[in-house]
């Protein structure tokens, strides 16, 4: 199986520029290939992943990925997908943004010699001239066409801004620049990239008669046709482990439906193909594919450690779903001693001073202060339907309170559901 079949099989392809030419360039070249993500935000969530694991493949399987952190086409907004303009940044918070997105896409990614190329689009699309962008690509763009694009014809009823109407010939430009500079021969995104895509290859083509290609990879959604990458409770998941702990992490996978779990193997574990079909066979363990499969996205995402201090965490608090290890598994899951690595609860730290009150606070904000949930009505539809229990006592008022003498000398228990809970402590 080459690369560009397993790519097909681990169900990464979706639409392809040519897809013969493609295949023939990745089994007989090293091909220099590129992703573009734009800073929106300080941390990429599991939704940003799919992309980044395509490159894991194309990396490992040999090939070169340049990865774009968008510093210039983030002050713009890229229309695809939205129904409104994202809100305008400014300059200082992109750039924080960009450092942090390369931080994080690096534990991905490796960069050591020459491997990857790591590059960031406002060296060059905030340097040159707008006369000067007009000149040199206006004429290649067609209205026409850029109006057929479905980013563009889903925003035209709500109202489309000029501003955003230009991303696609960003991008586009992006795709020229990388090939002129660096050889770039392909580009990787999301379908909902594909006008802007084949814009970039048209661009390269009319300006240097190069022919390039472009692949996008199908967005994933939830069992509910939701995005892929929210909590039930609908928060994202993150990277950033201030804003997603190590352990809410590895429960989000853990968590995963059953008739998910195959697909989402396939994409974020670097299991063999055949290993993840035994694994995941509907007549075997589901609950160990799923140990397996958090386990290995959490290792990819914050290292071995973590992921062996979060499965054993889970593990004595729910049990293990397979203890005597009788699923084979090239995962090193199989070398973690469950009897030797410290567990620890999820911990949420909450200021003091909010009990300074003597009525105290309602469980229903406990739980969101807590993060385990997004807001006090969630809480309390949570606390009426049983999730609830505080120290293993269940709740059942959805006014119930908690006061700072609710607080043993190691904090309390708090749980919504069976498998999400912190340990609650003031500082």
């Amino acid at each position: 199986m080459n690369i560009y079949q397993e790519l097909k099989a681990r169900g990464f392809c979706y639409q392809q520029t040519d897809e013969e030419a493609i295949e023939k360039l990745l089994t007989t070249e090293q091909v220099k290939f590129y992703v573009g993500f734009d800073p929106t935000g300080n941390s990429l969530h599991v939704g940003h992943l799919l992309p980044v694991m395509a490159m894991r493949l194309m990396q490992k399987a040999g090939h070169i990925p340049i990865v774009l952190v968008g510093g210039a086409t983030a002050q713009i907004g890229d229309p695809s997908g939205r129904i409104s303009a994202r809100p305008m940044m400014t300059l200082e918070t992109i750039e924080e943004n960009v450092r942090c997105l390369r931080n994080q896409l690096k534990r991905f990614i490796d960069d050591g010699d020459g491997k990857a190329h790591f590059v960031n689009n406002a060296d060059w699309l905030c340097k040159i001239g707008y006369i000067e962008m007009l000149r040199e690509v206006g004429s290649i763009f067609s209205v026409n066409r850029m109006l057929a694009q479905e980013s563009v014809k889903s925003r035209l009823e709500n109202g489309l801004s000029f501003l955003e109407f230009n991303y696609s010939i960003l991008q586009g430009y992006d795709f020229y620049i990388l090939n002129r500079d660096f050889g770039c021969k392909l580009e990787m995104g999301g379908q909902d990239q594909w006008g802007n895509m084949v814009a970039g290859t048209e661009l390269v083509r009319r300006k240097s008669g190069n022919e390039v290609q472009c692949m996008t990879i199908p967005l994933l959604m939830n069992s509910n046709g939701q995005k892929f990458g929210k909590t039930a409770g609908g928060t994202n998941v993150w990277l950033d482990v201030n804003r997603t702990s190590v352990f809410d992490y590895y429960q989000f996978w853990r968590n995963s439906d059953d008739a998910q779990v195959e697909k989402l193997m396939l994409y974020f574990s670097p299991l063999p193909i055949d290993e993840i079909k035994r694994i995941c066979d509907p007549a075997g363990n589901i609950n160990r594919a799923k140990e397996i499969l958090a386990y290995e996205a959490t290792c990819l995402a914050h290292g071995e450690a973590a992921a062996r201090e979060a499965f054993v965490t889970a593990g004595t608090r729910f049990g293990f779903a397979d203890p005597e290890k009788k699923v084979a598994t090239t995962s090193s899951i199989l070398t973690v001693d469950t009897a030797n690595v410290q567990a620890e609860l999820p911990t949420a730290e909450i200021d003091g001073a909010v009990f300074d009150d003597p009525a105290g606070v309602t469980v229903a904000k406990l739980l969101v202060l807590a993060g385990l949930c997004k807001s006090n009505s969630d809480g309390r539809r949570l606390i009426q339907g049983g999730a609830v229990s505080i120290d293993d006592e269940k709740v059942a008022d959805p006014v119930a309170a908690v006061t700072r003498d609710s607080f043993k000398a190691g904090g309390l228990t708090l749980r919504a559901g069976k498998k999400n809970f912190r340990r609650v402590v003031l500082k």
